[in-house]
């Protein structure tokens, strides 16, 4: 995180041996240590918090697409099961009355060709 080297930490040691003494250089030390573990576990924390936020974020974003493709993968169904529908009442109309087709008018089978 900081770009400190040995020299650095030795002079900050030498520092504040000097400074703080000897006696109080242990206790110092020790609750100097427990600041930095707090803030770590803080830090750390905040920045699973932060990912968790953004994983659940993607999530939802992926239901919404996977929702709105499912809702179009369905009105595609239906418009094609109403098709369907519609063509076998159609054929089914043309089989019970096989003269009457839609819009009155037949088509009549075309004859086989004797030609070989």
């Amino acid at each position: 995180m900081f770009d400190i080297g040995f020299a650095e930490i030795l002079i900050i040691m030498v520092v504040a041996l000097v400074v703080i003494g000897p006696d109080r250089l242990p206790r110092v030390a020790r609750t100097m240590g427990q600041w930095l573990g707090r803030i770590q576990r803080y830090i750390n924390k905040v920045k699973q918090d932060v990912s968790s936020s953004i994983e659940l974020e993607e999530l939802r974003e992926t239901q919404h697409k996977v929702q709105a493709e499912t809702e179009e993968l369905q009105r595609v169904l239906h418009g094609a099961g109403s098709e369907i529908n519609h063509s076998l009442s159609l054929l089914e109309k043309e089989l019970e009355n096989p003269d009457q087709v839609e819009g009155g008018r037949a088509t009549p089978p075309t004859p086989p060709s004797d030609r070989a």
